[in-house]
């Protein structure tokens, strides 16, 4: 999604005169785009923007001036504190006012002192966003992102996202249609929908019905130029059976699936304030597994909650052992200011959750490894998506969003070509071209 926020700020500030720079030395104006769901991440931000100070400093003794803004949920959570640490800050906005840029850096340009924006209404936000263009920074050439949902109503007591992002929203059917259209007929062949939960999506279509992401995922699946769909992130109890349907219904709808579940002990997910158990996650992913059998998952989890005992991190091993991942992201919980599960008393020490990361990982990087190699000598379709770090080498991504390397030529990126997979590593698959699908290279 930050990503997606990123692109999208881009193409604002494009029709401003501004364009991307690879290096801040060069930059009129530099935004951090920031995330809060960690401690780590949100405490980054303030290094960073002790570097970028130094930076426009020097830009000033030079007689030139520089923007800082920070943006994103950092922001929209600490935007006075920010404000009041990094006081050379010009531009605080939340990840619901970006579209006010252009009014924002006026205001700055007009008047000295910071501008803070943390308003919230999301569908504001979206009505506003310009028409993503050709040369649009939300286009990876081969793939996009497509923004469907955003906010959340669940409430996890470790989350910082309901305070941040808002109330969940979901576009209308009619606007996504568009976008997805534009980017077919931009060439773009991956789409991938959005939201922080996404599969609770229940979008406004043409009469006034409501539909569901299965529902939605069936009619892009329709739009011309698009040939595969991805969606992220699911919230494993608002997986309703049209979406499920749906993974076995539509070919162009990817076999995998990332599906947190974040521990598998009970106790934990209710004190998480989780809506579904362990063995409901169980159940969901055999339905899934019986409509498309070739799917395969990845998985968020959190280790050290809160009063997670070993019989609970037992629990968790347990379930990552049945159900196998072939990727997944593991954290040590991480306090939030604000959120319901920063007050609790029975906090676990640092080092029983560095222990507890460590043997989750282990086992995850296992599974990884052994389905990686489980690919060799099976041909894939693979969507060229980027080049390599060599002359000649091209990356793209698997139907399971493996890296897979190739030599290949250039005029094949934004092509889906079929390759027998050679090699597998802990990380990535490397494969020979058989042959190229028909549809329309990307230019």
């Amino acid at each position: 999604m930050n990503v997606y926020d990123s692109d999208r700020m881009t193409d604002i500030l494009r029709p401003l005169g501004f364009s991307l720079s690879n290096d801040p030395d060069d930059a009129d104006m530099v935004i951090l785009n920031t995330c809060h769901i960690r401690e780590k991440a949100a405490e980054k931000v303030y290094s960073e923007l002790g570097r970028m100070n130094k930076i426009k400093s020097r830009k000033k003794n030079q007689g030139s001036n520089m923007i800082l803004a920070v943006a994103g949920c950092v922001a929209q959570a600490e935007g006075d504190e920010i404000l009041r640490r990094a006081p050379f800050v010009d531009l605080v906005f939340g990840p619901q006012a970006y579209h006010d840029l252009p009014e924002m850096i006026a205001r700055v340009s007009r008047a000295k002192g910071a501008v803070l924006n943390t308003s919230f209404p999301a569908q504001v936000k979206f009505d506003h966003l310009p028409e993503v263009m050709l040369g649009s920074e939300a286009i990876n050439g081969a793939s996009a992102f497509l923004t469907v949902q955003e906010g959340c109503d669940k409430f996890c007591t470790f989350c910082v996202v309901p305070y941040t992002r808002g109330a969940e929203y979901s576009r209308p059917v009619s606007d996504i249609l568009v976008e997805a259209r534009r980017l077919g007929d931009l060439g773009v062949k991956e789409v991938t929908l959005l939201g922080q939960n996404v599969n609770s999506y229940h979008g406004v279509a043409i009469g006034g019905t409501e539909w569901g992401l299965g529902r939605l995922v069936h009619e892009i699946a329709e739009v011309e130029g698009i040939e595969r769909i991805r969606y992220m992130t699911s919230y494993p109890a608002d997986m309703d059976e049209e979406l499920i349907s749906a993974h076995g219904e539509v070919p162009a709808l990817m076999p995998f699936l990332h599906l947190p579940v974040q521990s598998g002990s009970d106790k934990i997910l209710k004190a998480m304030n989780r809506r579904h158990g362990a063995d409901q996650y169980r159940q969901l992913v055999e339905r899934l597994v019986k409509a498309r059998p070739d799917i395969a998952l990845s998985s968020d989890f959190i280790v050290g909650f809160p009063g997670e005992k070993d019989s609970d991190f037992d629990s968790t091993m347990k379930l990552v052992r049945e159900v196998g991942f072939i990727q997944a992201y593991s954290f040590k919980y991480s306090p939030r200011p604000g959120t319901p599960a920063a007050l609790l008393n029975n906090q676990v020490s640092e080092e029983v959750k560095t222990e507890r990361l460590k043997i989750l990982q282990d086992e995850l990087n296992k599974q990884q490894l052994v389905f990686n190699k489980s690919c060799v000598g099976r041909t894939m379709p693979v969507l060229l998506d980027r080049p390599g770090r060599f002359k000649g080498q091209m990356i793209g991504r698997s139907p399971y969003m493996q890296p897979v390397h190739l030599s290949a030529q250039e005029h094949l990126f934004g092509a889906i070509v079929n390759l027998h997979i050679d090699v597998a590593q802990a990380n990535s698959l490397a494969g020979s071209l058989e042959a190229v699908n028909q549809s329309k290279n990307v230019a």
